[in-house]
């Protein structure tokens, strides 16, 4: 197996899902289906920002095979990106995001003050 053949992206379950994304860290998540045409034109953009970023966690969901975890981030049309920051969730977009556009997303999640948004919705919880 060549390097190009490794994959830098793991498969998301209902099984496993807590485990990788539940905790500290930043988890890309694509919630994309087999049968979706902008999925697969998705799929290698975010293995090769995967391969870029090998500090994050890049995890795919099958719509089709984990219909508990797309309802649960209440996915409604596929691809939907969905961006995790110490177990919260910090960006959910549906659409197949161009490659320079999802390097700059990464970027402005890892620039987060995850102190400052946590007191945003702390307020937003009093409110």
């Amino acid at each position: 197996m060549s390097g190009s053949d490794v994959k830098h992206t793991v498969e998301l379950t209902k099984e496993n899902f807590d485990e990788k994304v539940g905790g500290d860290g930043m988890v890309l998540v694509d919630f994309w289906a087999s049968w979706c045409g902008p999925c697969r034109m998705f799929a290698p953009i975010f293995e090769r920002a995967a391969r870029r970023n090998p500090d994050l966690v890049f995890g795919k969901v099958d719509t089709e095979a984990q219909p508990e975890l797309a309802g649960a981030f209440e996915i409604t049309s596929i691809p939907t990106l969905v961006i995790v920051r110490d177990g919260i969730v910090v960006y959910a977009q549906p659409g197949a995001l161009p490659e320079a556009a999802l390097d700059e997303l990464i970027g402005k999640a890892r620039a987060l003050d995850m102190d400052e948004v946590r007191g945003k919705i702390a307020a937003q919880r009093e409110a």
